[in-house]
């Protein structure tokens, strides 16, 4: 319990030295730890490439949440080889929170037949040393991508007037409150859940299909599945500049009389002049019976 309390304290004062220096974190931090990690797991392999970059509490899904500690220690080694390059990224105004997301390829065997394609989406975590570590990675398979995708990286609002959350277990629970109100508002109608709480920049990963951009284009592809989606919160997490944040959780969606069980994660971000958080981001990744 006192490491904990002293790594808050310590997460704090850094944020703290963040605002009072004025200026926002800049969005290559994060995507350039990203293709560190991405260069670091070509040259010492999956398993080693994880564990050098993960948070004490960073989490994969196999297929449930488990510690990517727990997880890469308890195997001898990954086979295969896992190349990605981001294309969307955002970071938190104090740079203590941010995700990046784009398509990966991995490869166990010789040929291209053994290749498979899809879209991962990793959430990072500043340290006591504001160095970036890995909190949560998942992703989606899809067939094989008709177009590269164009680069989004955002930079925060520098004008934004930030306030310092002093109170990180206050800022957790709005988050989890919200995710909360989503969940419950999904079973009662789909679309109007998602017409409430999609950012009109929202993407939208679900397997099989390419990532979606845009309301209009994830609400289409939501009325032509039909699907009804049931999901439960499991834990959340805000940036100290009160701009992005996370939550992750289960899912179970049906269509027709199909019902398959997921994992999701879900980037949320704070809209300035409402003050309401949107989803910029979600991502389902199916959970294998």
């Amino acid at each position: 319990m006192k490491k904990k309390l002293l790594a808050v304290i310590a997460f704090i004062s850094y944020a703290a030295i963040a605002v009072a220096q004025g200026g926002p974190a800049q969005v290559s931090k994060v995507v350039e730890a990203e293709d560190s990690f991405n260069k670091l797991v070509a040259r010492k392999g999956i398993k080693e490439g994880f564990l050098a970059v993960t948070d004490p509490e960073g989490i994969v899904f196999k297929p449930r949440p488990i510690k990517i500690t727990d997880f890469y220690s308890n195997i001898e080694k990954q086979p295969g080889t896992l190349q990605w390059q981001p294309k969307f990224a955002r970071i938190s105004f104090n740079g203590d929170l941010a995700f990046t997301a784009g398509p990966y390829i991995y490869q166990n065997g010789k040929t291209d037949d053994d290749k498979v394609y899809g879209d991962y989406v990793s959430i990072w975590r500043a340290d006591a040393e504001n160095k970036l570590k890995l909190l949560i990675d998942l992703g989606i398979q899809h067939p094989e991508a008709e177009q590269e995708t164009p680069a989004d990286f955002k930079e925060p609002d520098a004008t934004k007037k930030v306030t310092l959350n002093k109170d990180p277990f206050g800022g957790k629970n709005i988050i989890l409150l919200t995710d909360k109100y989503f969940n419950n508002s999904l079973p009662i109608s789909t679309l109007a859940a998602y017409k409430e709480y999609l950012s009109p920049e929202g993407r939208y990963y679900f397997p099989g299909f390419e990532p979606m951009t845009g309301t209009d284009k994830i609400l289409k592809f939501l009325g032509n599945e039909a699907i009804t989606i049931t999901a439960e919160t499991i834990s959340a997490g805000r940036s100290t500049s009160n701009d992005l944040a996370y939550s992750y959780g289960r899912a179970r969606i049906k269509k027709g009389n199909i019902v398959s069980d997921y994992n999701y994660a879900r980037i949320w971000e704070v809209d300035n002049a409402s003050h309401k958080w949107n989803i910029l981001l979600e991502v389902f990744s199916a959970i294998e019976n």
